[in-house]
């Protein structure tokens, strides 16, 4: 969608083989950005000794400066994400080490350790799978996404972080319940990548086939009129239609509402819904829903 929407707002149609390159960027923008978050977290968690070495060195430490807690330096889901083959090479390929920011680690541990939720955890010697993985859930939803400092810099460094952040909060607490099983030079698996590449070409080839199909149900709308993501979304929802067949039309149907929503305006989705559906039925009862490929 967002291939297609850079493409079409810009007044261009693209080569096959360009608008694929424009996705892969894509995708690899939000591999950046995921890789960068990981990062960010570790940091994050290793800071508790560096603070604590910090305190420790000072000309008269207090007791309180001498006996920092390093519990979370050594959370069992961080010292994995560090042995991680994939993640030592993302961070060789990628570098979102030179995009720290330490001042912001910094502050934002200084907020993490006067919170309850951390005071807990540090006050429990032992370690669990549980609380290991809570704590880093913490650190992501409710310390670091909702600080205005990190949201500001975040977007200044990523532009893709407004398009990407839901995905964001999905990835990161699945990537804490198994580190190691995730390749993280990947953003998709070679099957996705297929589903999407084939999807996106699919709707540049067939525009002519799916407006044709779409026009008749606008009604008193015209077509230059709907909102781009709008008829973007629907098109390749008649795409999924005619030449996916392992996508049920219903799923389509619900997929292309959810997304309407979430991307275009508060009543995209009803639009949406209300177009594809009878689409749909128009393809049902004149027996033209057959799914072959576009080629």
């Amino acid at each position: 969608m967002q291939t297609l929407y850079s493409l079409e707002t810009c007044g261009q149609s693209g080569s096959p083989g360009e608008s694929v390159k424009i996705l892969e960027k894509h995708l690899t923008q939000s591999r950046q950005l995921f890789i960068y978050l990981i990062h960010f977290i570790v940091e994050l968690a290793q800071y508790a000794e560096i603070e604590s070495r910090r305190r420790s060195g000072k000309h008269l430490p207090t007791f309180a400066d001498k006996n920092i807690n390093i519990k979370l330096a050594g959370n069992e889901i961080i010292q994995k994400i560090l042995e991680e083959p994939t993640y030592v090479k993302a961070l060789k390929a990628d570098k979102p080490q030179l995009l720290g920011n330490t001042d912001l680690v910094k502050r934002l541990f200084q907020e993490l350790v006067e919170t309850q939720e951390y005071k807990k955890y540090v006050s429990i010697p032992e370690r669990d799978k549980k609380s290991e993985k809570e704590i880093l859930d913490f650190i992501f939803t409710d310390l670091i996404l909702p600080n205005e400092l990190f949201e500001a810099y975040i977007e200044e460094v990523f532009t893709n972080w407004d398009d990407d952040a839901g995905m964001m909060v999905q990835l990161l607490p699945g990537f804490f319940n198994k580190p190691q099983s995730y390749d993280l030079l990947e953003m998709v698996s070679k099957e996705k990548w297929d589903f999407a590449k084939n999807l996106l070409l699919t709707v540049q080839v067939k525009k002519e086939v799916t407006m044709d199909l779409i026009k008749p149900k606008l009604k008193n709308w015209e077509a230059d009129r709907i909102a781009a993501i709008d008829m973007i979304l629907m098109r390749m929802g008649v795409c999924e239609f005619l030449y996916f067949e392992t996508i049920p039309p219903k799923v389509t149907i619900n997929e292309y509402i959810d997304v309407a929503k979430d991307y275009s305006t508060q009543q995209s989705g009803q639009f949406v819904n209300g177009i594809l559906d009878n689409i749909h039925k128009d393809l049902l009862r004149e027996n033209k829903l057959h799914k072959v490929s576009y080629k």
